[in-house]
């Protein structure tokens, strides 16, 4: 018995001293039991020094597996900062959106443990497989004593910084090159009233368009985005999932009309002209002088004075109340809740109903205010010319309202005063639908694109009063308060004159709304004066270039 004991002895000698290579102290704690104390069952004492060879690949290892099978937790809590880690690596899989990773470990040099990884990113419909190589250090850990992953965000890509974070996400709206109908392209440069519409459109109609922003992986400060933005911070982009997909938009602009546009109302301060093709709606120009963020052509809201006597004419002849040769007085004065009056006190008692609106003759119109309903004015507006539903043009815009009032107010919407508001987009639509016969939605782009419904008018004028209202305005056109500014446009004119006053204002806004063709404009000059010849001259500009 005492010599086997012995022999013993001599087999656990040669085996300590066999395994000294391999770090002795794994052969100790097997002695000792569990690990976990010393022979006489004190806690064994904390592994000092650097990582064996042995322990820095198993780390490394282990580390790499599980942040490979998506086990963040145990991934963390092989390093000397889980907290970090776990913020990092969760990161990984919901920010940069990497559905798979795979990482396979290289030759340990020292410490540091090289590793390539393949990130399979799932981005919307884009699919992309990243590719890159990166490295860890295995250290000793402090309070523990085990080999752990040094945590720094390089691990995740060595071009990580602290602070940052990855994330995976559409860059900037794709190149889109707005063109006008016939193919024309149209640029901020060489039409600068279009400066505020194009990028509207851009912006919302580039992937209907067929084009696709680019994808990309960044690493940003951990605020995101906007932190970067407030900081002063470019995101580095650090992989390009797709490089985006550039795209050709087709607007309704004509630029040979546009071009018109431009130059008729940079010979006022301050005006804006709108050109509409009456027969679908289709927008052909928008010009202001002002070349601002808020493009009044579309958005302005004001009184439209005189031009609303389209829509208060053909209210009146669809309820039997006036009729174009039927005589109708122009006195001086009339009242109906308030004394009203004609530009300048003119008068004509042996007029008609056409000569009064050629004339614009505002006495006319409030004679017959009782003879009407209080809605029915902004029922005529709505329900024919499509005034104050919901326009979809593709760009933001003013589209009109007539509200239903009564006695003074009742009164001075019927000539286009009081708290009736347009813009120059609205009138332009108010002459083109007595041009067509019937409301179409004024639009900047096709329809189809972004799946847009157009309004739609509950009803067309009637044929009989929609003839009617063309040749009053022809009338306007050719003998009466238009007749200068539409000289020479051809014998399918029409046109309607406005003058509207403003409270505190020197000198009324100047309107003008005609049509030749199947094109009709809208123009307002504020503080104009008398439409004619204020608005007049650009919309025959306009339509001259039709």
């Amino acid at each position: 018995m005492h010599k086997g004991a012995k022999i013993a002895i001599g087999v656990v000698a040669t085996a300590v001293v066999g395994a000294a290579g391999l770090g002795a102290y794994n052969l100790v704690d097997a002695v000792a039991g569990d690990g976990s104390t010393g022979a006489h069952g004190e806690p064994a004492p904390l592994r000092t020094g650097p990582p064996t060879a042995a322990e820095i690949k198993k780390t490394a290892q282990d580390f790499l597996a599980a942040w490979e099978s998506g086990d963040t937790a145990k991934a963390a809590a092989l390093t000397d900062n889980s907290g970090a880690a776990t913020t990092a690596l969760t990161g990984y899989r919901e920010t940069a959106h990497v559905e798979k990773v795979a990482l396979k470990p290289g030759t340990p040099q020292g410490a540091k443990v090289p590793f390539s990884v393949s990130a399979e990113i799932s981005y919307g419909k884009q699919r992309s497989t990243w590719t890159y190589d990166s490295s860890l250090d295995v250290v000793r850990g402090r309070t523990t004593g085990q080999a752990l992953v040094d945590w720094q965000p390089s691990v995740v890509h060595p071009k990580l910084a602290r602070g940052e974070t990855l994330r995976t996400d559409a860059g900037a709206a794709p190149q889109v090159d707005a063109v006008d109908r016939n193919g024309a392209k149209l640029d901020a440069k060489d039409y600068p009233s279009l400066a505020s519409v194009l990028p509207q459109l851009r912006k919302r109609f580039a992937e209907d368009a067929g084009g696709a922003p680019g994808v990309e992986v960044q690493a940003v400060p951990e605020g995101g985005a906007e932190a970067a933005a407030g900081q002063g911070i470019a995101p580095k982009t650090l992989y390009v999932v797709s490089k985006g997909k550039p795209a050709t938009l087709k607007t309704t602009f004509d630029a040979g009309v546009q071009r018109a546009a431009e130059a008729a109302v940079n010979l006022r301060d301050d005006a804006s002209v709108v050109a509409v093709k009456a027969s679908t709606g289709e927008i052909l120009a928008v010009a202001n002088s002002k070349k601002t963020e808020f493009n009044t052509a579309l958005m302005g809201q004001t009184a439209p004075g005189s031009t609303m006597k389209i829509i208060t004419s053909a209210m009146l002849l669809e309820a039997g109340k006036a009729s174009p040769g039927k005589p109708l007085p122009c006195p001086k004065y009339a009242t109906y809740g308030m004394r009203f009056h004609n530009v300048e006190e003119s008068e004509n008692p042996g007029a008609t109903f056409a000569q009064d609106f050629a004339a614009s003759c505002n006495t006319a119109f409030i004679s017959l205010a009782g003879e009407v309903g209080d809605g029915a004015l902004a029922a005529e507006a709505r329900d024919v010319f499509g005034l104050g539903l919901e326009w979809k043009t593709g760009v933001a815009t003013f589209d009109g309202s007539v509200p239903a009032e009564s006695g003074a107010g009742k009164a001075a919407a019927m000539i286009g005063q009081g708290k009736v508001q347009m813009s120059a987009l609205n009138v332009a639509s108010m002459a083109a639908t007595v041009r067509a016969g019937s409301f179409h939605q004024p639009y900047v782009v096709d329809p189809t694109l972004g799946d847009r419904q157009l309004a739609r008018a509950p009803r067309a004028l009637p044929g009989g009063v929609a003839e009617q209202l063309r040749g009053m305005m022809r009338l306007t056109a050719t003998a009466g308060t238009g007749a200068r500014a539409m000289s020479g446009l051809g014998p399918d004119i029409g046109a309607k004159t406005g003058s509207a006053e403003v409270d505190g204002q020197a000198e009324p806004n100047g309107w003008f709304t005609a049509y030749r063709g199947d094109v009709a404009a809208a123009a307002v000059v504020p503080r104009g004066g008398h439409g004619g010849d204020s608005a007049g001259p650009i919309v025959a500009s306009v339509l001259r270039a039709s």
